[in-house]
């Protein structure tokens, strides 16, 4: 039987008040916070996180990923490519990009569903992400928020059974954003609602009930997308489904997050479910897709792995002025943020494996783990001195420990002051690298940290990725 095999999400550890956002414009400001991607953040960084902590669970196996986001870097590269090289999949893993559409995350499942149902692939790995933009002082600013999420679609010891699936489309115009708009614009909200969210939703959750003989005391938990609260308590009401039975929207915790919000939501639903459980799942944008989820007694291998309520916790409040700052919504002095050269292509592509997977090389003859701090290639073990006699080794995975840093305070960046350091992998290897996600007050040497791929810089049109570290 197919189905869930693993699951991950990542939230960024940045949030910002509604009431922060309206005592900016003098209007009264919404509950609750929305999570806000770091300086260094985008999509595909925020899928490589989430599509990392799914992988836990499946030893790294995955040979198709498919990668949903309406905001991904490129609008002519795909993204699937960049996730997938950084998650260090082989490079027979089939990438695709799922977007221009809130439905993209429920699409890309039913595509890997159909996908292992032909045999193309065994294990599929669905990653949603998106980091969309509402113009300030515009009801979307409140409103949206960043994260990612991931699912592996397989028929090895699955979590939860895919019992059914149905889908409609519709050319409903609801909310659009054209080549070169760099904010999200919509209709009036009541007729969204009355004309196009709530009949769309309706008929495809309840003709999925319809057609697999289902009643709404069958489901254990209901998980659907939805703009915001209102819409979000309007179809569970007119689908009805009790309160208890519900799934937490999340939209006072990170706000609506696009394409990932269905997927997060039903993280969160996968964590708490029992066996047995049976779960409600749909999507909405330009149509609708709704499926049925049966938990099976393999549910037992996520418990107690990180919740969302964890990932929830440990977030850091940022001010106005500095979500403005990292969404390049002002202008800044030139000489604080100089214009970055284009980087390397030759480069990047011919080391391809550390930049992307942040592989360095092993000592055969003395078995010492090493990386370049530049990604070229090590010709000289720096232990034994042996020549060219080296294995791959991965250190993307490794935990270590923050040997020395170095404040800079004249280093261009939208997060001041700069912070670089070296790390002492565990097991050995040393790096020279950038750290993100730090607390100043707290940087100290010995402190643990873990690597995650981020943004250095974007220069000529190329966004430049490569691994900073974080404290743990």
């Amino acid at each position: 039987m197919i189905g869930i095999t693993s699951i991950g999400a990542y939230i960024p550890r940045y949030r910002l008040t509604l009431e922060e956002i309206g005592k900016m414009w003098q209007v009264r400001g919404g509950p609750g916070e929305k999570s806000v991607a770091g300086y260094d953040e985008d999509a595909v960084t925020m899928a490589v996180a989430a599509a990392l902590d799914c992988m836990k669970l499946n030893n790294n196996q995955a040979d198709a990923l498919y990668l949903a986001t309406t905001t991904a870097p490129y609008k002519e590269k795909q993204s699937a490519a960049l996730v997938a090289g950084a998650a260090d999949l082989e490079k027979t893993a089939f990438t695709a990009d799922f977007t221009n559409t809130l439905r993209a995350g429920t699409t890309a499942i039913k595509a890997a569903v159909d996908a292992i149902k032909s045999g193309s692939a065994r294990n599929a790995l669905v990653v949603a992400s998106d980091c969309r933009i509402g113009a300030p002082m515009g009801r979307f600013e409140q409103l949206l928020g960043d994260g990612a999420a991931a699912i592996m679609i397989g028929t090895k010891e699955p979590i939860a059974m895919i019992e059914g699936v149905y889908s409609i489309f519709s050319d409903f115009t609801d909310h659009w954003r054209r080549e070169r708009d760099s904010f999200i614009q919509s209709g009036e909200g009541r007729f969204l609602e009355e004309e196009g969210y709530m009949p769309i939703m309706t008929e495809a959750i309840h003709e999925l009930m319809r057609k697999y003989s289902l009643r709404q005391k069958d489901f254990n938990k209901a998980v659907f997308y939805a703009a915001d609260n209102r819409n979000h308590a309007s179809l569970a009401k007119a689908l009805g489904f009790d309160k208890s039975q519900v799934q937490d929207s999340f939209f006072t915790k990170i706000g609506n997050t696009g394409t990932a919000a269905a997927m997060i939501m039903l993280v969160a639903a996968l964590e708490e479910a029992n066996p047995g459980d049976r779960i409600l799942f749909a999507g909405y944008g330009d149509g609708a897709d709704a499926c049925i989820l049966r938990i099976t007694e393999n549910i037992s291998r996520i418990k107690g792995t990180p919740v969302m309520e964890d990932r929830f916790a440990r977030s850091v409040s940022i001010g106005y002025g500095k979500y403005l700052l990292w969404r390049d919504l002002i202008p800044v002095e030139a000489s604080s943020l100089p214009e970055r050269t284009e980087p390397s292509l030759a480069t990047r592509w011919r080391e391809h494996k550390t930049v992307r997977a942040l592989y360095g090389v092993k000592c055969r003859r003395c078995g010492a783990p090493q990386i370049h701090p530049n990604g070229q290639r090590v010709r000289v073990c720096i232990a034994c001195q042996e020549k060219d006699d080296f294995e791959d080794y991965k250190f993307s995975d490794k935990t270590g420990k923050l040997f020395t840093y170095a404040i800079d305070q004249l280093q261009p960046t939208k997060n001041p002051p700069g912070l670089n350091g070296v790390v002492d992998f565990d097991g050995g290897g040393r790096l020279i690298c950038e750290l993100t996600d730090y607390d100043l007050d707290n940087v100290e040497t010995g402190m643990t940290v873990e690597m995650t791929f981020r943004k250095l810089y974007q220069g000529k049109g190329i966004v430049n990725y490569f691994w900073k570290a974080k404290p743990i």
